[in-house]
């Protein structure tokens, strides 16, 4: 079973799913993040929870062979979408997608299938972009 896989079957006994999940370096520290998600939203109540379960697990096998910080958080707002669940989560919110050509493109993200999305633009006209346009997308929140 891959650390993935633990990981998710561990989330799922915490009544939360797993978003995504990232090592990064922060002012030369590495931090392994965990994104969940839960109906009703994630509460710090929920993040302090899955952490202290996770924490003694990962210990035991580590995701890196280095000294890292452990961080749990929802994917906020505004998260990145990074594979077809992420898009298929998010139909009928709004979105922000940066494509290949450097153009972006902001609106509700109406249908989805495996080859492309449909965004349905602030303007009214309906968008189709294939995945492999696409360089960077998140959901998009208008303050």
């Amino acid at each position: 079973m891959s650390l993935k896989e633990s990981i998710e079957n561990i989330l799922s006994d915490c009544g939360v799913t797993l978003y995504d999940m990232e090592m990064t370096t922060e002012s030369e520290r590495k931090i392994f993040r965990i994104y969940i998600t839960c109906k009703g939203g994630v509460s710090l109540d929920k993040c302090a929870e899955v952490t202290n379960i996770l924490s003694p697990i990962l210990d035991l096998e580590p995701p890196v062979a280095d000294a890292y910080t452990l961080e749990v958080s929802s994917p906020g707002i505004e998260r990145a979408l990074k594979n077809f669940h992420h898009y298929e989560c998010s139909v009928g919110e709004m979105v922000k997608i940066k494509l290949i050509n450097t153009d972006k493109i902001i609106g509700t993200l109406e249908k989805v299938n495996e080859k492309e999305i449909v965004v349905l633009e602030e303007d009214g006209q309906k968008t189709t972009i294939p995945f492999d346009e696409i360089t960077k997308a998140r959901t998009y929140f208008q303050w």
